[in-house]
């Protein structure tokens, strides 16, 4: 195949796209793009179509889109063709996410904030962040999840 003026090689459409070579590539893998003709020496060869779905998926990768719900949006998937109500209810969904992530950020903010407060920045040992880093509350035994206890009866 030979190229012809639209056309243009990976370093272009990662130039235009703002996606690198490299996750192009990936997203190729992974069934996010499609397959691009290739010339006669192997060059993958793309055009706008392959533009605009990389700038897509770069969009909704930024907005925290998994691959999975990109492939539902794109219709690539089995669950494919969605309607404009599915969409409205997967990107639903993604907010609740978001909202709960937003939500252990702020007290994961809080716990660090009152573990600077109470540290004088002096020694190390007596070192509240240190200490509350090293105390699982377990008797030497490593949980899972955070366990952080701020003062003497405060949990986090």
């Amino acid at each position: 195949m030979a190229l012809r003026p639209d056309d243009f090689l990976i370093g272009e459409l990662s130039t235009r796209s703002g996606v690198s070579v490299e996750t192009l590539r990936y997203y190729e893998r992974v069934g996010l793009m499609p397959p691009p003709p290739r010339t006669e020496g192997g060059r993958r060869v793309y055009d706008i179509r392959h533009l605009k779905r990389a700038i897509f998926v770069r969009r909704a990768r930024s907005l925290g889109f998994s691959l999975n719900q990109i492939r539902d949006l794109l219709g690539v998937s089995p669950n494919g063709d969605l309607s404009c109500a599915e969409v409205k209810a997967l990107t639903e969904m993604h907010i609740a996410v978001i909202g709960r992530k937003v939500t252990e950020l702020r007290k994961l903010e809080q716990i660090l904030s009152d573990l600077v407060a109470a540290c004088g920045g002096r020694a190390r040992s007596g070192c509240p962040v240190l200490e509350a880093l090293g105390d699982c509350g377990c008797g030497g035994v490593a949980q899972t999840g955070t366990h952080l206890r701020v003062g003497p009866d405060r949990p986090a």
